[in-house]
């Protein structure tokens, strides 16, 4: 197996995994880290593993904000990571699409990136030559667990409500 094949990931779901989830965050003044997710991100990347993030971004599609506002927002969590915890992400895959949705250039009605489908996860596994097996998605929906399955990747719940920490999910992974 070459060494780009033998990478491995964790992919992170956004809202409610990473961030508090308060409904389409995109404004920089709106996000709060849940507790330990600064500390998980530099945990995966101290294990020598790519961090990605693979969200749902139906806002856009409903006219809520714009890509850009988006963009700007996933360029500032990646520098509040540098200046906390000297981590980054390494990519964020986003999905706009929604079969709901008020801009027509978004409406689809099963878009293959909308989760639960795996579009973003196989896309990412593809841009960075990386195996299912080396792969861990963790997420707070059954639409999270769904698309990993279909990726053929392990998923993990994770579940703030209970006073557990993302750090803990990735003990249990083997990366503490």
């Amino acid at each position: 197996m070459s060494a780009a094949r033998s990478r491995k990931a964790v992919f992170f779901d956004r809202d409610g995994v990473l961030n508090v989830d308060r409904g389409y965050v995109y404004r920089i003044e709106d996000f709060e880290w849940m507790p330990g997710a600064p500390e998980a991100v530099a945990r995966v990347k101290a294990s020598g593993r790519l961090a990605i993030v693979v969200t749902n971004q139906s806002g856009i599609g409903r006219g809520y904000y714009k890509e850009s506002d988006m963009h700007l927002l996933h360029a500032w969590m990646n520098d509040d990571l540098q200046r906390r915890r000297c981590a980054r992400i390494d990519a964020f895959y986003f999905c706009p699409y929604h079969p709901e949705a008020a801009l027509p250039v978004y409406r689809h009605p099963n878009h293959p990136d909308r989760k639960p489908n795996p579009g973003m996860l196989l896309r990412a596994m593809k841009d960075y030559g990386l195996e299912p097996t080396q792969c861990v998605m963790i997420g707070d929906q059954e639409s999270d667990m769904r698309a990993a399955r279909a990726a053929g990747i392990l998923a993990r719940w994770h579940r703030p409500g209970r006073s557990h920490r993302l750090t803990e999910t990735l003990f249990e992974l083997g990366m503490g």
